[in-house]
Parts: C-alpha cells; structure tokens; sequence
C-alpha cells in the first residue's frame, strides 16, 4: 500500500474496521432499510419521526462507510513495532513540552479503538519530527503557528488496545 494521509493502521486495527465495514455495509444497510420501510408504512411522511430519524441515521452510516472505505484503502498496514524506545507509528510516547509530560499515540486514531487517549498522525508537524526519534532525544518542530517548539522524547512503548 501506499503512504498516504490515512496513516498507519494495525493489522489487528485493520481486521477490526474491515468487520465494521463489512457489518454497515451488508445487515446494517438491511436493517435501517427495514426501519425506513416500517417508518414509511406509518404514514404521513412529513410528520413521521420515525422516518426522519430513521433516514438521519441511514446518512450516518453511509458516512461511516465511506470513511472506512476511504480509510482501508489507504492505510499503511503493519504490525505493532517492537519494544526498541525508537518512537514509530503504533507507539505510546511520552514527551516533554514546555516543562510538561504528554503521552499519546503516534498513528491512527482508529488504533485506538475508542478510548480517550490523544492520538498523533505520524504525519502531524509533530508526529514527523518524533518519528525515529530514540528514548532521551530531543528536536524541534515548527507549531502550524509558527512558533518553533521544542520537544523531548521521554518513552515509547508499542500501544496494546
């Protein structure tokens, strides 16, 4: 695959969404094309909620299924790296910014399957300039401000959803 904006997935990452997708797009269409015909058996279709909520829901998941696709298609595939302290897509990283510790994962926010942790593009401003980076050292990147920051690599271990 090529490298492109998708970023980096997981192969576990990758086997996830390709079952979401496939879900959407195969009894997921099925069901919320039952709740539409249900909906629209009610009735007046301009008073129907059912209907209109059934529709608003049926836009959300086509959404969703492009985004996947579009994903998919474009990601780069791999396998978790390994535990070297040499930051990579995939990785929890620890850094120091401005006097402070922030830890977040380097890769595709699809990665991290829904938790709350703040994820990093390989190909963000920073992301780019940690990448390949060991344990200990430091570099500057330049903020979409401007402004040069400067940042220190204090871990990175591979990320376990």
């Amino acid at each position: 695959m090529t490298e492109t904006a998708a970023g980096f997935l997981t192969q576990e990452a990758y086997d996830r969404l390709k079952g979401e997708l496939d879900q959407l797009s195969g009894e997921g269409r099925l069901d919320i094309a039952r709740q539409i015909e249900e909906a629209r058996e009610e009735g007046d279709l301009k008073e129907n909620g059912g209907y209109h909520a059934a529709r608003e829901e049926q836009g959300k998941m086509e959404a969703r299924i492009r985004q996947l696709t579009e994903l998919l298609q474009t990601a780069t595939i791999g396998e978790t790296p390994p535990d070297d302290g040499i930051v990579e897509p995939g990785m929890l990283v620890t850094v120091e910014m401005f006097g402070d510790q922030e830890t977040f994962l380097l890769g595709n926010r699809e990665i991290a399957d829904g938790s709350d942790l703040q994820v990093f593009s390989e190909k963000s401003a920073m992301g780019a300039a940690i990448h390949g980076k060991s344990v200990g050292d430091s570099t500057t990147y330049t903020a979409p401000n401007g402004k040069k920051i400067e940042v220190k690599v204090l871990a990175a271990k591979p990320y376990k959803a």
